[in-house]
C-alpha cells in the first residue's frame, strides 16, 4: 500500500472484522467515511455466517421482554448484568427493522407474520430465522451486499491486524500485514469485531483461524478482559471427520428430537428441561456418556421424519455429506466449542477501558450472557452492539495521531501449537492440576514471542480466570469445586493475568482467589 493511500485513511474510523457486528457497525457509520479490514473475503471466515439459529426477539403476541430477560438471566447462572441484558434485549424490534432495511428477509407465514422457533431454555417460541436454518448466511449475504453498495465504506480484504497501537494509553493506530507486506494505519478510533476463540480448540464449530484475535489485540494494548473462563460448548455438533465440526442446531431439539445413547436410552429424560435444558447442562450430560465409552445420537425420526430436509435443509445437507439420512438414521453428535461469553470488557456503547477502542460481538463481554449464553442471543447482541459502537465512535472526538514508533516484524499467529493444551485442560470439565499444567505451558509459549504467542495469550487468559474461579457455574465446571460459590465477576488486564500465571505455575500464589 502506498504512503499516499495510507495518509488518506489517517483519522478515519477503522473496523476490524466482517461478521454481523462489523458489517452493522460499518453501515451505521455511513455516510461518514470508514475503513473495514477483514482477514479474508468480506463476510467469510466469520461465525455469523455459519449460524443456523436465528435471532432471539420477544416479538410474538404471547411474549414480552420481561420473559426474554428472565430466560437470559436464568441461563446466565447469576453472572449476567441485569440492566445491560434488559437494555440489549429491549432493542430487538429496532434491530429487526434495521436488518430488514438492509435487505434481510426474515421467514414469514402466508399472512406475512413472522415465524418463531423454539430453542433450549426459552419459555416461548421467539427465534426468528432467515431461510430456515441458514439464518446466519442469509443475514451476512444481505449485509455484505449493503456494505458493497455503500460508497463511504472502503473494504480492505486480506489484511491481518497484528497489533493495536496505543500512545500514552490512547488508541493511535493499527499495525497490519497484507499481501504486499506490513503497514500501519493511523487512527484514534478502532472498532474490533473479530469474533470468538473456537480455533484454540480441536473440536469447534467456529472457523479454525479464529483464536480470539480481538481479545489479544485489546489485551496487548492494555484493555481489561472480563469473564474469560466461560467457554460454551454446543451439545450437538455432528460427530464426523469434518473440521470444523458441523453444527446440529438446538432448533432440531426444539422441534422434538431426543437424545439417545448407544443403548437406546434417553439419558436426558429425568433431567429438568430434558433435551431443552441449558447448553452447559446438556453438554455435560453428553460428555459423561462419551467419557464412559458410550456414543450419543440425536433422534429426529419421529419428531420430523420426512419433514427434516424441508425444515432444516442446511443440516440435512451436512448430515448427508457424512452419509447420514436424518429422516431415517440416528445422528451421531458430540459437544464442541461454540461461543465465548468472556472477552474485552465494554459498556453499553461498546467502549472498552482503552480510550479510542470499541469492541462488539463475540470478542466483547457486555455482561448479557453471564456464565452461559442463552441460545440465539448472540446475533441480537452483535447487531445491537455493532450499531451502538459505531454511533458512539462517530460522536467521539479523537486526537489525530501524529505518528507512531515502528514495529518490527511479527510472526503470523499459529493456533495449532496451543490446541493440545487448551483442548485437554480447558474443556467442559476442569480441575486445579489440569489448569496448572495449561498455565505453565501457555505461559512459556506466551513469553517466547513466536507464532504461538498471540493464541497463547488468549488461552492463558482463559486458564488463569478458570483457576481463580474455585466454583462451578454455568459453562465453567470444576470437578474439584463442583458447587457454586459467590457470584462474582472478575476483570483483569494482561499484566495481572501474567502475574497470576507466574504465581500459579510456580506454586507461589498468595492472592485470594
Amino acid at each position: 500500500m502506498t504512503p499516499e493511500r495510507l495518509r488518506q485513511h489517517t483519522g478515519k474510523t477503522v473496523i476490524v472484522g466482517s461478521g454481523i457486528a462489523g458489517l452493522m457497525a460499518a453501515l451505521t457509520v455511513s455516510p461518514e467515511p470508514v475503513v473495514l479490514l477483514t482477514r479474508s473475503a468480506l463476510g467469510r471466515e466469520t461465525s455469523s455466517a455459519w449460524a443456523q439459529g436465528g435471532i432471539a426477539a420477544s416479538l410474538a403476541p404471547d411474549d414480552d421482554v420481561a420473559f426474554h430477560l428472565a430466560d437470559t438471566l436464568a441461563a446466565g447462572d447469576g453472572l449476567s448484568a441485569p440492566e445491560m441484558a434488559a437494555d440489549i434485549l429491549a432493542a430487538a424490534p429496532s434491530i429487526v427493522a434495521a436488518l430488514e432495511k438492509n435487505g434481510v428477509n426474515f421467514d414469514r407465514d402466508a399472512q406475512g407474520e413472522l415465524l418463531f422457533g423454539l430453542e433450549a431454555a426459552h419459555c416461548r417460541r421467539r427465534i426468528i430465522h432467515a431461510e430456515g436454518d441458514g439464518s446466519g448466511a442469509s443475514i451476512i449475504r444481505a449485509l455484505t451486499a449493503a456494505v458493497l453498495q455503500t460508497p463511504s465504506i472502503e473494504v480492505m480484504a486480506g489484511v491481518d491486524v497484528r497489533r493495536l497501537i496505543a500512545d500514552d494509553g490512547i488508541v493511535a493506530g493499527l499495525h497490519c500485514a497484507g499481501e504486499k507486506g506490513t503497514f500501519t494505519l493511523l487512527t484514534g478510533k478502532v472498532i474490533l469485531a473479530t469474533g470468538g476463540i473456537g480455533g484454540l480448540y480441536d473440536a469447534t464449530t467456529n472457523p479454525t483461524a479464529n483464536f480470539g484475535q480481538g481479545i489479544m489485540l485489546a489485551a496487548r494494548a492494555g484493555a481489561m478482559l472480563t469473564d474469560m473462563e466461560f467457554v460454551q460448548f454446543h451439545p450437538t455438533a455432528l460427530a464426523s471427520a469434518r473440521r470444523p465440526l458441523a453444527l446440529v442446531s438446538e432448533a432440531v431439539r426444539g422441534e422434538g428430537a431426543t437424545l439417545l445413547n448407544e443403548k437406546n436410552e434417553r439419558f436426558m429424560a429425568n433431567i429438568p428441561g430434558q433435551e431443552l435444558a441449558a447448553r452447559d447442562i446438556v453438554a455435560r450430560a453428553i460428555e459423561r456418556e462419551i467419557v464412559r465409552g458410550g456414543r450419543v445420537f440425536l433422534d429426529a425420526r419421529k419428531a420430523l421424519g420426512s419433514r427434516f430436509s424441508t425444515r432444516f435443509p442446511s443440516i440435512d445437507r451436512l448430515c448427508k455429506e457424512a452419509g447420514i439420512d436424518p429422516s431415517r438414521d440416528l445422528i451421531p453428535v458430540r459437544p464442541a466449542v461454540h461461543y465465548h461469553m468472556g472477552g474485552v470488557a465494554t459498556d453499553r456503547n461498546g467502549r472498552s477501558s482503552l480510550p479510542g477502542l470499541w469492541v462488539a460481538g463475540e470478542a466483547a463481554c457486555t455482561g448479557l450472557h453471564g456464565a452461559n449464553r442463552l441460545a440465539s442471543n448472540s446475533l441480537l447482541e452483535a447487531a445491537v452492539m455493532g450499531m451502538r459502537a459505531a454511533q458512539d465512535a462517530c460522536s467521539f472526538s479523537a486526537p489525530l495521531p501524529a505518528g507512531v514508533s515502528a514495529i518490527g516484524s511479527l510472526a503470523e499467529a499459529d493456533p495449532r501449537i496451543v490446541r493440545p493444551l487448551v483442548s485437554r485442560h480447558l474443556g467442559i470439565t476442569r480441575n486445579a492440576a489440569g489448569l496448572k499444567t495449561a498455565i505453565a505451558g501457555l505461559l512459556q509459549l506466551t513469553e517466547q514471542n513466536g507464532p504461538a504467542s498471540d493464541p497463547a495469550i488468549v488461552g492463558l487468559s482463559i486458564a488463569v480466570f478458570a483457576a481463580l474461579r474455585q466454583e462451578s457455574r454455568g459453562a465453567h465446571f470444576r470437578d474439584d469445586f463442583p458447587l457454586k460459590g459467590i457470584a462474582e465477576r472478575r476483570s483483569l488486564c494482561l499484566d495481572e493475568i501474567l502475574s497470576f500465571a507466574r504465581d500459579i505455575s510456580s506454586n507461589t500464589i498468595a492472592r485470594s482467589a
